[in-house]
């Protein structure tokens, strides 16, 4: 090792969600810790997530059912849950006084629903234990002797410690800082990754009045996609309209199954805003609207028939209807059409957003190279690798955040 090099017992490489939590778990237990972050701030993705609101955590009890969301990796986290689950990682929140509020689907949010708040605390949390952080601090070098990493260059300067863990995040907002070095670096050091793919991620659509409709968001909707006309599967739940796609959690999480079908031929969906109510019902329904107001202009009635936000949209889409019409001049099959377009408007699905969109990016290091009951790299004696880097697949909705929170703190317990 280079003489006059300052020694840390801990080195962790990336100020994200898992850095953050490694670095704070390590000081917390007395040892001398060295952040190191590129970005000019520490939590750049974090402070963005959820919408600026930070779904910190899913609040599922059940730990057999919120491993569950893990997929195959669900076998290799057990240990590490153990340890530090969702029990847990809520009550050290609550305890750096940060309140939890659980919302739909078992989804918590800080209270005070502003994502800044939860990198503020870590931050405390991080100076209260005397973490030394260094910002706008890329590490240029990683030096590996044998079966150990001997130092890190960063900025013209070296740095040393007994061990490192390394959490830099995948390649999903890579405007945040996530732009891939740390599969850069595993590689060199001998681990094997798979490429990383944007998998949580808002899908393109070719149907331009979208731009009409962006922003608004449908509480409850069906989406079915289909592979040249024939049926692939159904989701129901929330769905956001973008200037030039759809996003919101049901989109998200039917991604990573929309992306092989885009191999098989035309790709195309069916958007169903009245899930629960069959189309004879619904025509009965808007039937019985239009004749207790048959005198009032269309477009004010079926405003208040249609989801908040579409009903210009599909009055627009039948081109021999008008909505400065008076309702009892809407024709029989007019109104039909209006009934057929809520059951089922018709979207053309031309790909995935990219990395710059995506919420998690797949891919990373397999985790048989990775002892995962104390996040220790079996290639590398003194390294830990947390966070985004494994190769773990899972929806939106808190999970994403959970794995940064419960591999950080068994990194920083073991490092």
């Amino acid at each position: 090792m280079k003489s006059g090099i300052q020694k840390y017992d801990v080195i962790v490489i990336g100020g994200g969600a898992a850095g953050m939590m490694a670095a704070g778990t390590a000081a917390a237990r007395g040892k001398k810790v060295l952040l190191l972050e590129k970005n000019a701030k520490l939590g750049e993705k974090l402070a963005i997530s959820g919408g600026t609101r930070c779904n910190i955590l899913n609040a599922e009890e059940d730990e057999k059912k919120l491993l569950a969301n893990f997929g195959r990796a669900n076998q290799f986290l057990y240990s590490a849950f153990s340890k530090f689950g969702m029990r847990k990682t809520y009550a050290l929140f609550e305890s750096l006084d940060l309140p939890l509020k659980v919302e739909a689907r078992k989804r918590a949010f800080p209270a005070s629903q502003r994502a800044v708040d939860v990198v503020n605390i870590l931050r405390a949390y991080l100076a209260r234990g005397g973490v030394h952080i260094k910002l706008r601090s890329a590490v240029d070098r990683i030096k590996r002797k044998g079966d150990h990493i001997e130092y890190v260059e960063s900025g013209g300067m070296t740095h040393s410690a007994d061990s490192y863990i390394l959490a830099t995040g995948g390649l999903s907002r890579p405007e945040t800082g996530s732009t891939g070095d740390g599969f850069k670096w595993l590689q060199e050091l001998g681990h094997r990754c798979d490429p990383p793919t944007p998998t949580i991620v808002p899908l393109k659509v070719k149907e331009k009045w979208l731009k009409d409709v962006a922003g608004v968001t449908i509480p409850e909707m069906k989406i079915t996609f289909l592979v040249d006309n024939v049926r692939a599967f159904s989701k129901t739940g929330p769905i956001l309209f973008t200037h030039t796609g759809i996003s919101g959690p049901t989109i998200l999480n039917s991604s990573g199954k929309v992306s092989p079908l885009f191999q098989e031929g035309e790709v195309t969906a069916h958007l169903d805003f009245f899930p629960h109510i069959d189309i004879g019902n619904l025509d009965q329904q808007l039937t019985e609207l239009f004749e207790q107001n048959k005198n009032k202009v269309l477009k004010n009635v079926f405003k208040t028939f249609a989801p908040a936000g579409m009903s210009t949209v599909l009055l627009e889409m039948i081109p021999d209807i008008s909505g400065d019409a008076k309702v009892h001049s809407v024709t029989r099959d007019q109104r039909r059409t209006l009934v057929e377009l809520l059951k089922g408007v018709s979207l053309t699905i031309t790909g995935l957003m990219g990395f710059e969109k995506a919420v998690v990016a797949d891919g990373g290091v397999l985790l048989t190279e990775i002892d995962m009951r104390t996040m220790r790299s079996h290639k590398i004696e003194n390294l830990f690798i947390v966070g985004d880097l494994l190769h773990i697949s899972r929806p939106s909705g808190g999970f994403s955040l959970q794995l940064c929170w419960t591999t950080g703190f068994v990194a920083g317990e073991n490092a």
